[in-house]
């Protein structure tokens, strides 16, 4: 049930090609991070740059950059509003790797697995906070309200995800309601922003918007893929959380809804096992349906769809490199 690679240049290689029309753009938003996200105190120090060290792949800010390079110019409030969605990701992921209970992410420690739990969540705490005052010294509210909105949808879908733990009754349209929020409001938000600032009109920016809605449900749909089947040395975090916790994704529950009453009740009871085995125990099951070539396609028909709204916006070099950007959902390791 391995999923489809390709041979060629690694997850890493494919985004620094990608991101060449907004090298320079993305070297101030790094600098920007850099200055923010300090402490006197040596301890918070040590925290706030562990935790960045885990954030990776600057995927948010390089859809709000290229949004904007899509819809007009990028600005300074750009920049700013580019380290912001980052700083929000980042907490993100640290609160995740909490309830996730992962000791591995990027290749390195989670903060949880290097200090503890309260650490974790005060930072990413620490970290929603520096984002809202750095958000709060831009001119327009348009941002902060649109930061708020996301930040309250990305908390509901997971809030919705915990309370769907173990129900294996969940259906698709449910997992892709928990997912559009607590994944793509924040690719959303992010292509939004760089549209609105760019002066795009409502038309644009809300097709921009829509982009990162269905590019956001792709990626989660793929990162579930990767959770289920992925190689942890590859992807250099723990891989396995969603069957540890008991979240189903999008693989189980096509499985769930293909197969018989009595085949159901078996694939159950491996679901709620406390063992490490249930990867194994499902595997002939997920090949046998094609569960995992089931979510690969639906997150393909998200990315045609996300592709779709781009054509809105004008022939440039900003929007095919958004459009290369998410065919790079499908082909990603990591």
């Amino acid at each position: 049930m391995s999923q489809a690679t390709t041979a060629g240049p690694t997850t890493p290689e494919r985004l620094q090609t990608l991101y060449l029309p907004i090298r320079e753009e993305l070297a101030r938003v790094e600098e920007i991070l850099r200055a923010e996200l300090s402490s006197g105190d040596p301890f918070v120090d040590r925290l706030v740059q562990h935790g960045f060290r885990l954030s990776g792949k600057r995927l948010r800010p390089a859809l709000l950059l290229l949004s904007a390079k899509a819809c007009g110019a990028i600005a300074q409030d750009h920049i700013v509003l580019a380290a912001v969605m980052e700083m929000i990701h980042t907490a993100t992921l640290i609160h995740d790797d909490v309830l996730d209970e992962a000791s591995l992410r990027r290749h390195r420690q989670t903060v949880n697995a290097r200090w503890d739990n309260e650490a974790s969540v005060l930072l990413g705490d620490y970290l929603f906070a520096r984002s809202m005052c750095l958000a709060s010294r831009l001119e327009s509210t348009f941002a902060s309200r649109a930061i708020s909105d996301a930040s309250r949808m990305m908390c509901e879908g997971e809030l919705r995800q915990v309370g769907r733990r173990g129900d294996f009754g969940l259906r698709e349209e449910e997992y892709l309601e928990i997912v559009s929020g607590k994944t793509a409001a924040l690719c959303a938000c992010c292509c939004r922003l760089g549209a609105h600032h760019a002066g795009a009109d409502p038309e644009l920016r809300e097709a921009f918007g829509r982009f990162g809605q269905l590019f956001g449900i792709a990626f989660q749909i793929t990162d579930d893929v990767l959770d289920l089947c992925g190689n942890e040395t590859v992807a250099g975090k723990s891989l396995g959380t969603d069957l540890n916790k008991q979240k189903p994704t999008l693989p189980v529950i096509r499985l769930l809804s293909q197969v018989q009453d009595r085949e159901r009740a078996e694939l159950i009871a491996i679901l709620s096992r406390s063992d490490d085995h249930r990867s194994e125990a499902l595997r002939p099951w997920l090949e046998r349906y094609d569960a995992v070539g089931y979510a690969q396609q639906t997150a393909g028909r998200y990315i045609r769809r996300a592709q779709q709204e781009l054509e809105r916006a004008p022939p440039s070099p900003a929007r095919e490199t958004l459009r290369q950007l998410a065919d790079f959902v499908l082909l990603r390791d990591q």
